[in-house]
């Protein structure tokens, strides 16, 4: 009996029942181009900055001149962390903290802009434990505003990672897109953070996508229960859903008949890194390609786009032979620098 239902269940969420998705993968770039952190020791100190592996471009995450280069490389979205100032004023940048990145002290929504424009962002950048910071003095007044992100990746969407508890940076961030002439709707825009950071763009754009981690893990773990039993849980009605790279098997009707049902729902599928212990959450070698389902129409995460973009898009790899080889070279670097 236990096999019979095993069976039934199998072949009524088999994923080719349910029509081929339209459209295609969209890239996810996590942080813009960012440096890539040790996988053994991520847990061993709280920053991370110390904890690089080799460099292999000058760009740090977060940054104009980072965006940019995000969107050359096949990023249909870019991941950016928003933080604001002690006078009000929104910035990117991942810390709560500034001494860990940065020459600077003191919690970011301490420090006024003309203080953060003042730092260099690099500085804390070590691959060696501390022996040497091969960005300091590369990251001068790089901390961007706001604007100046938008400005750096005008044709690109964004997805707005609203750092801090101040429910104010939520209606700061709406004030300030729609003082852009910047519609989230109109550019398939996205948001994450808490709940309540997120109430007033939820106000101002209803149909936008928004998440909190929470809301995402409530989602995911509702559907690898309910979904065998050909239910979309409550809890991703308008969500969204989490697909870890070495989990696809526990997801009933993955890939095509669960695509289906979200977009039933109105829900987003992400596509992020493989589960375990001092696992990135976003896909940074490439051939995890591979373990992308033929089809796949929804959002992958990606926290090195320098090697994942040109490796799911060949077409980005036609550039000048000597700028071919230097990236073939650097990602080659930063695949031995993992093994």
């Amino acid at each position: 009996m236990l096999a019979f239902s095993f069976l039934a269940m199998t072949v009524f969420n088999a994923s080719w029942l349910a029509p081929t998705p339209r459209g295609g993968v969209k890239l996810i770039a996590h942080r813009g181009v960012m440096q890539q952190f040790g996988r053994a020791n991520s847990a061993a100190t709280a920053c991370t900055a110390t904890l690089i592996e080799q460099p292999v471009t000058d760009l740090i995450e977060n940054t104009a001149p980072s965006l940019y280069q995000a969107q050359r490389l096949g990023a249909q979205m870019i991941e950016i962390d928003v933080a604001q100032s002690a006078d009000g004023q929104l910035v990117l940048f991942h810390d709560e903290d500034l001494g860990c990145r940065t020459d600077g002290t003191g919690k970011i929504t301490a420090a006024t802009l003309a203080r953060l424009k003042a730092l260099d962002a690099g500085y804390g950048y070590s691959a060696d434990g501390g022996k040497t910071f091969p960005l300091r003095g590369k990251g001068k007044a790089l901390i961007p505003t706001l604007d100046e992100a938008l400005a750096a990746a005008p044709q690109t969407a964004l997805l707005y990672n609203l750092r801090g508890t101040d429910p104010v940076l939520g209606e700061r961030l709406v004030a300030a897109l729609k003082a852009a002439g910047r519609d989230p709707a109109e550019r398939r825009d996205g948001f994450s953070g808490p709940a309540t950071i997120l109430a007033p763009i939820r106000a101002a754009w209803p149909k936008v996508w928004s998440y909190s981690d929470d809301a995402v893990e409530a989602c995911t773990r509702s559907y690898l229960s309910q979904g065998w039993l050909g239910l979309t849980p409550a809890t991703c009605q308008n969500g969204t859903i989490a697909i870890p790279l070495n989990r696809q098997f526990l997801f009933a009707g993955w890939p095509n008949r669960l695509i289906a049902r979200m977009e039933a729902a109105g829900a987003h599928v992400l596509l992020i890194g493989p589960t375990g212990a001092h696992k990135p959450m976003g896909l940074d070698l490439p051939e995890q390609i591979g373990d992308i389902p033929v089809g796949f129409n929804g959002f992958v995460w990606v926290d090195d786009i320098y090697a994942i973009g040109p490796a799911l898009h060949p077409a980005l790899n036609k550039r000048n032979p000597v700028e071919q080889a230097e990236l073939l070279r650097e990602i080659e670097r930063r695949r031995k620098a993992r093994d």
